[in-house]
């Protein structure tokens, strides 16, 4: 990361002014809503990201330091313990004030005083300072995704069907299955500096060492198409398919079909950002959960990659070109687009739907947290987790890496989620 003074400004502009861009199209009201305790309010996530650059590098730095409002840092923070108590996350829609503007004079008022604060910075310090503004910088980039995401939630509940923007996602084609093969061995895992740029979260780290044995990743993200013939077929009612959780979490809660699809007289529909339409099925199925995706495997007589086969995968000569920056989000649709024909190398790798692994979200040899309440930022949630690779279609630009690690629970599915078949491989002789 650059500690040049300019550099530093223009990217903190850069990001803050897209987190606005994103709420733009929505009302105050719009931004009040929390539709489930997975999702939070527009105006939370816009408050959240500014309250970080207020707590980790404001306090800390700017002479005379005084919080915007004092019950902001409670509103508004969102896990960390050691900077204090905080408002209970599945009631953070009751909170009608401050309102969406109010938000937005606590956000230009932080933004005003971080512009003073990289002004007046010594070199040492600015250099010693960086890595978390930098920090603040991702941080707010996942939280724009997961706006998006949750907004998406909270305009589906709604009988009105509103758009939030764009256009419905023209219809391609996926072109047939292929499959690639690896022939695995010892492998390097993790970020490295050099390959993949200066930032990494720390969950990324340490870079290590790890033996795959041959396997083989399907060249797309499976279809709308493929995922009804998997319903024709009666996998939500087939208890042999799924895991004993996702079978009891599929009876318990009703899944018939991906989550935001609607049948009406006969015929599927899918809820987007872009609006309700019927299901293109050649598209990517999305939102779909860990259990959904393991269970279409089982049946597809396949399984999910690993996340080191991934990121091997990820970083081989079948990888697109210029993957490891992460491509775009499509913005004009806010949706996955289709495969499109074979290309001789994996596609949909990055930029449709983050994609489920059958990896278990846990920590890399030799990893530890960082010191303080910055360290409480991954480590703590590796437990009843599970890894996705890739990036999304609501992934901002440069987001995305070959080394990111998301994760989810495996009954999620509100994030916008894909499945890439995985296989063994042929060991050959040697």
């Amino acid at each position: 990361m650059s500690t040049d003074v300019t550099t530093l400004q223009t990217r903190y502009d850069e990001v803050r002014a897209y987190t606005e861009q994103l709420a733009a199209p929505l009302s105050p009201e719009d931004q009040t809503v929390q539709s489930m305790p997975d999702v939070s309010p527009t105006k939370w996530h816009r408050a959240h990201v500014t309250w970080f650059f207020e707590t980790f590098v404001l306090a800390e730095n700017e002479q005379r330091f005084a919080p915007y409002q004092d019950q902001y840092w409670f509103l508004f923070n969102s896990y960390y313990e050691a900077i204090g108590p905080r408002y209970a996350r599945p009631l953070r829609g009751v909170i009608s004030r401050p309102g969406a503007h109010d938000v937005g004079m606590y956000r230009g008022n932080v933004d005003d005083r971080m512009r003073g604060l990289l002004d007046s910075l010594d070199e040492g310090t600015l250099t010693k300072l960086a890595p978390t503004i930098e920090l603040g910088f991702h941080h707010e980039q996942q939280h724009q995704e997961l706006l998006l995401m949750d907004i998406k939630h909270v305009l589906s509940l709604n009988p009105l069907r509103p758009v939030y923007a764009g256009c419905p996602a023209t219809s391609g084609v996926s072109g047939p299955l292929g499959w690639h093969e690896y022939d695995g061995g010892l492998v390097e895992i993790g970020h490295d500096s050099d390959r993949d740029g200066s930032f990494c979260f720390d969950n990324e780290l340490p870079l290590h060492q790890q033996f795959l044995a041959p396997f083989r990743l399907a060249d797309r993200l499976v279809t709308n198409g493929e995922w009804q013939a998997f319903m024709a077929d009666g996998g939500y009612r087939r208890p042999e398919l799924w895991l004993s959780d996702g079978w009891a979490r599929i009876n318990a809660e009703g899944w018939q079909a991906p989550f935001y699809w609607i049948e009406q007289d006969g015929v599927w529909f899918e809820h987007t950002l872009s609006g309700t339409w019927p299901v293109d099925p050649e598209l990517p199925a999305c939102h779909l959960s860990h259990y959904e995706a393991d269970a279409y495997a089982t049946w597809a007589g396949k399984r999910l990659p690993t996340e080191a086969e991934w990121e091997h995968a990820a970083r081989s000569e079948d990888a697109p070109t210029g993957s490891a920056d992460g491509q775009p989000p499509e913005a004009s649709t806010w949706h996955p687009r289709a495969a499109g024909p074979p290309t001789g190398g994996l596609r949909q790798l990055f930029g449709d739907c983050w994609e489920w692994t059958s990896s278990a979200y846990l920590p890399y040899p030799g990893f530890h947290p960082a010191a303080g309440a910055i360290g409480e930022y991954n480590g703590k949630f590796m437990s009843s987790q599970m890894v996705l690779r890739g990036g999304c279609a609501l992934t901002p630009p440069g987001h995305a890496r070959a080394s990111y690690r998301n994760f989810f629970p495996p009954g999620a599915r509100w994030p916008l989620t894909g499945v890439r078949l995985a296989d063994d491989g042929v060991v050959r002789a040697g």
